[in-house]
């Protein structure tokens, strides 16, 4: 009998300890999402010519293909985390889909001025698998498709500019992946196969300078009735435009217009400029908030002591989300980051710190100017820096992608609405949690609050043709405070870094909807601190509307659109 009770006692503890809580297993989408992964991994590098004919057939098929195995789920009969899975994965194929049929449409404007380089494909399909190539009837078809496109350089230096951006854009990106395809057949077989090193040398070096310099001349032709010019800052972007805006928006499950988004920002604006002038009046500087944020620029940190001063920014963060028992901090999360400082070219773009494993470190080198040098050293001083390593390190980035690659790593719906959002939310609840030590702090937080607001503004009316670039700086050096070099550099950060249109709106946004979802549970007493933040990272990245769809039990279904108002305007 004691046996029999031992065993039974052994059985209920391993069934304990093998139950993991809801919010750490993986949903039924576990094994596709995972294998889609894979796949898609495989097929983007076989098919690495992003512009080709084939590549984008390839992927239709393979997005279609998903979506009808997507179809033989049972929405009604899902988890939670099951439908919150499905609609995501639904959602990233068929807007996959829709992007290479754009694709296809931007092709099909400019085929005539690409085809004949499309006979480097199939020469191309026969290198990957290493077969031998008849290199006399390479070489002959090498110089056909330059004599062809050399002809096409002809026509088209006679025509009149008629080309939109984009299909500039298009054209010359074909011809780029063209000559890719060329480089690699050549640097597979020359040296090797004598034949092909005797016959196609002289060919394949006239038809990779013929391709080299017609991938450049697209741009001279494109309209000056849609060319994007230069306003005089150097930053030449180009614009989406209101309607784009918002099928991005839709797609990133933000329920709001753009204007609307707009008008959040002006309103969080308000609340800023409140704070500037009590922070202001402290530092006796009176409503002069200017006076006051210049005071604080001049704290600046001495030369060689960045490094030293981020250490003990941290140190005190760190302190403080313990003290207050906010989150789970892994210890190996806090003893694997890495810092590295940003080279004088770097910060011409990010002129601020950047963040994740490695800290990224901005401070003037002794190759800058005496201006440069001042300019750097002016932005990130103490207490503007003071908002910024949680935001790199724990509980912001560091943090987010140390959680991400050890709990659902199936979920791959990354969006900076979660990135930049969960990262900007911390600096909001450290605020309201009196992390900031004096005037001095606030006026540095105020800086980036404001920081974030502005990005809203100036992208947004940037995006809707509204402001051209210049306007964008003056409006962050006159309404925030940046250094003008400093806004010279967010400004080509945000339009010719390769950002997304929507991602310097998603740091203030998705700040908000967490801010929003943190009142709903944890101010209502549902849920502590420590519990909510917790949760939300077990889940990984995805749109916030969808991390509290699980964290609510939000009714889903299959024809589910976004619909949560999560800004509140009192």
């Amino acid at each position: 009998m004691k046996s029999i009770i031992t065993g039974l006692i052994l059985l209920l503890t391993i069934s304990i300890h093998s139950q993991k809580p809801l919010q750490t297993q993986a949903s039924e989408l576990y094994e596709t999402l995972s294998r889609y992964q894979a796949d898609n991994g495989s097929l983007n590098r076989f098919y690495y010519m992003y512009n080709s004919p084939e590549r984008r057939e390839r992927f239709i098929e393979f997005y279609n293909s998903y979506l009808a195995e997507l179809n033989q789920f049972s929405f009604a009969e899902l988890s939670q985390g099951g439908k919150v899975d499905y609609l995501l994965f639904e959602r990233d194929l068929k807007f996959n889909i829709a992007r290479i049929r754009k694709q296809n449409g931007e092709y099909s404007r400019v085929k005539k001025w690409v085809s004949p380089g499309e006979g480097i494909y199939p020469i191309e399909r026969i290198r990957r698998r290493g077969n031998k190539l008849d290199a006399y009837e390479v070489a002959g078809q090498i110089t056909e498709m330059n004599n062809q496109i050399l002809d096409l350089i002809t026509q088209l230096k006679e025509k009149e500019p008629f080309l939109n951006p984009a299909q500039a854009k298009r054209a010359s990106s074909i011809t780029k992946d063209q000559l890719k395809g060329l480089e690699n057949v050549y640097k597979f077989y020359v040296g090797y196969d004598p034949d092909f090193t005797w016959w196609v040398t002289k060919p394949y070096e006239a038809l990779y300078e013929t391709l080299t310099n017609y991938s450049q001349l697209f741009e001279s032709k494109v309209d000056p009735k849609t060319k994007i010019e230069d306003d005089g800052s150097g930053i030449v972007g180009v614009p989406i435009g209101d309607a784009a805006i918002q099928q991005l928006l839709d797609y990133e499950m933000i329920p709001y217009t753009p204007q609307e988004l707009i008008a959040i920002a002006e309103n969080e604006f308000k609340w800023c400029d409140q704070e500037l002038l009590k922070a202001s009046n402290e530092m006796r500087y009176g409503n002069d908030w200017r006076a006051a944020q210049e005071a604080v620029k001049e704290t600046r940190v001495d030369v060689g002591y960045q490094p030293e001063a981020m250490m003990e920014l941290y140190d005190q963060s760190i302190a403080f989300l313990k003290e207050h028992d906010l989150l789970t901090i892994p210890p190996l999360a806090e003893e694997t980051w890495r810092m590295t400082m940003l080279s004088p070219e770097r910060q011409r773009i990010a002129p601020f710190f950047l963040g994740g494993e490695v800290l990224q470190i901005a401070y003037p080198t002794d190759e800058m100017t005496y201006e440069e040098k001042l300019t750097s050293m002016r932005g990130n001083n103490p207490h503007f820096n003071r908002a910024t390593v949680h935001h790199e390190l724990i509980a912001g980035h560091h943090l987010q992608q140390f959680v991400n690659r050890r709990n659902k790593t199936y979920r791959r719906f990354r969006t900076p609405f979660w990135t930049e959002g969960w990262a900007l939310y911390w600096e909001l609840l450290l605020w309201d949690l009196d992390f900031p030590r004096g005037p001095e702090d606030r006026i540095g937080m105020l800086f980036w609050r404001m920081h974030r607001c502005a990005r809203i503004i100036f992208s947004l009316n940037y995006h809707l043709d509204n402001w051209t670039p210049q306007e964008c700086i003056d409006f962050l050096v006159e309404r925030v405070g940046f250094e003008r070099a400093n806004a010279e550099g967010e400004v080509r950060r945000s339009f010719t870094a390769g950002y997304g249109p929507l991602y310097q709106l998603a740091y203030m946004t998705g700040g908000l909807q967490f801010q929003a979802l943190k009142s709903e549970l944890v101010d209502s007493g549902k849920m502590s601190y420590k519990e909510f933040h917790d949760a939300v990272m077990s889940e990984n990245a995805m749109p916030v509307e969808m991390v509290r769809a699980l964290l609510t039990n939000q009714t889903l279904t299959k024809d589910f659109e976004s619909a949560w108002k999560f800004y509140n305007w009192d």
